[in-house]
């Protein structure tokens, strides 16, 4: 979201923070890669019109705080369908068996985990 504010947009850095309520310094990590560039989520297709979607609303001044939720929610579910999340988990505990997981999924199904 900060990068289509900036470059779809025009705002800088400190418009961008306040409207997502997060620090300039945070949208700086995310433009240098330093924050936020493990799960490459301008790269998951599938979840472009949902970030999109999001931004307008964010832009528009129009984002009702549930359909925004329901946005971002199915953003999480999309991105989470991709399987990037596993490997951040992978790359966060080296222990942890992707292939045996499952828990991004059940999550995405709705299933509680014990």
């Amino acid at each position: 979201m900060a990068q289509q504010l900036v470059e779809q947009y025009g705002m800088n850095q400190e418009q961008v923070a306040e409207i997502l309520g997060i620090s300039q310094s945070a949208v700086s990590k995310y433009f240098r890669k330093v924050r936020g560039h493990v799960i490459e989520v301008d790269k998951v297709q599938e979840a472009r019109p949902l970030i999109a979607s999001m931004v307008i609303m964010v832009v528009n001044g129009e984002s009702r705080r549930a359909e925004f939720l329901q946005l971002f929610c199915e953003t999480c579910g999309t991105i989470r369908k991709t399987g990037m999340v596993c490997r951040f988990c992978k790359k966060s505990d080296p222990k942890i068996k992707t292939e045996e997981c499952g828990f991004c999924m059940e999550l995405r199904l709705g299933k509680k985990r014990r």
